[in-house]
């Protein structure tokens, strides 16, 4: 005899109420899905993948950070004492191109309707010999210690005011071991005159390898040999009001023999000079173009691979319906998907190497703009080099599937 035990009607409502509910399964879809699973399925052609990328995107931030910085560092002086208008001898290439006024600009610049002040900044090379011995050629820079726009900047180690000192001067922490000094006070030798550094700054490097050495304008005079009135460069501040197209068109009637450039123009000239017209820069993107086309073979070929191994896979999603523009997702994800775990890997790579060269001679900028340029280019790069893996794909005839 069978019991038949049946539990209340409230009861089963009970238990029916107190279910605990299933939760909701995620839907991935199935063209991710698949992308997932082909690009993982050989581990050893993904990590070859991953590695082309890692090594196209760290090249390529590298290479173009270091072009970044080299940018900054041959504008670094002028950005550093900006003016309205720059007022610099005929034919001045860059920056550190320089070569004397002829003395008599300063009052030409003060007596122009429209101009507030000219300072003088003296820019000369000179020869350092070392306590020890040796020589080298630095860049001497002078500014007027008065001036709000006195260089240098970034000092660390004394002030800006002891270079009012006779035979005192200041030099970047990064070229000690060039110029045989260490420490405040140690000595040294320029143009047969004894000085004592007086301070020291922190990441004001040339873009060439002469070391600055700033002063006084006083001192940067007697040690190059210029004239008491002599400058290399007038740094001209126009008034509030003043229209600076008429300034300069002024200035360029009384002083034909010199070049008005604004902030700007003088900037630019100056990069442009070392960047290109020397063949730095050209080299710099060279190496950059080179790191993407590494990338782009390399993932294409892996790409290539893949799809090429699971052609029967992709000929069978045909037989039963589904289009060449579904299997061009699936393709397509996978690129997306590799871009982006190599962008990642590779970024983080490039800013250990950037903060490693932070107190090196050389430079390298990571700005927003970079990172993003680089994350768009990454992902365009493997798009393209998916294109072969797609066209093998559009090629698939159904009929293989029912041919094995």
């Amino acid at each position: 005899m069978e019991l038949a035990v049946k539990a209340p009607v409230g009861v089963k409502s009970q238990i029916a109420h107190t279910k605990r509910p299933r939760s909701p399964r995620r839907n991935i879809p199935m063209v991710a899905k698949l992308a997932y699973r082909n690009l993982f399925h050989d581990r050893l052609s993904f990590f070859v993948t991953i590695v082309g990328i890692v090594f196209s995107v760290v090249l390529v931030a590298v290479q173009s950070g270091i072009y970044l910085g080299s940018e900054k560092k041959i504008a670094a002086i002028i950005d550093a004492a900006p003016a309205d208008l720059w007022i610099v001898p005929l034919g001045t290439k860059s920056y550190d191109d320089p070569s004397f006024l002829s003395g008599r600009e300063r009052y030409m610049a003060l007596s122009a309707p429209g101009v507030q002040d000219s300072e003088d900044m003296v820019v000369s090379f000179a020869r350092w010999r070392k306590p020890e011995g040796g020589t080298n050629t630095v860049l001497l820079i002078g500014t007027a210690g008065d001036s709000p726009k006195a260089l240098p900047w970034n000092i660390v180690e004394g002030s800006r005011q002891a270079l009012e000192a006779p035979d005192s001067v200041a030099i970047d922490q990064s070229y000690f071991a060039d110029l045989g000094v260490s420490h405040i006070g140690d000595q040294g030798e320029m143009n047969g005159v004894s000085v004592r550094l007086a301070a020291i700054t922190k990441r004001i490097r040339s873009f060439t390898t002469l070391p600055f050495v700033f002063t006084s304008i006083e001192e940067a005079r007697r040690l190059s040999g210029a004239e008491q009135n002599q400058a290399s460069y007038q740094r001209v501040t126009l008034m509030p009001n003043a229209d600076l197209e008429t300034v300069r068109a002024e200035l360029e009637r009384r002083l034909p023999d010199t070049d008005i450039l604004t902030q700007d123009e003088f900037r630019k000239r100056s990069q442009h000079y070392w960047l290109f017209q020397t063949g730095a820069g050209a080299a710099l993107i060279a190496g950059a173009l080179l790191g993407l086309i590494v990338g782009i073979v390399i993932v294409a070929q892996t790409l290539y691979s893949s799809t090429k191994d699971h052609i029967n896979e992709f000929a069978t999603l045909r037989a039963l319906g589904a289009g060449a523009g579904y299997i061009v997702k699936v393709i397509l994800m996978q690129a997306v998907l590799s871009g982006l775990i190599g962008y990642v890997l590779g970024m983080a790579l490039s800013t250990l190497a950037i903060q490693a060269a932070q107190d090196t001679k050389l430079t390298i900028l990571m700005t927003p703009q970079l990172a993003g340029g680089l994350f768009a280019v990454t992902i365009g790069m493997c798009i393209f080099a998916a294109i072969s893996a797609i066209i093998k794909v559009v090629r698939i005839d159904p009929a293989v599937v029912f041919s094995r």
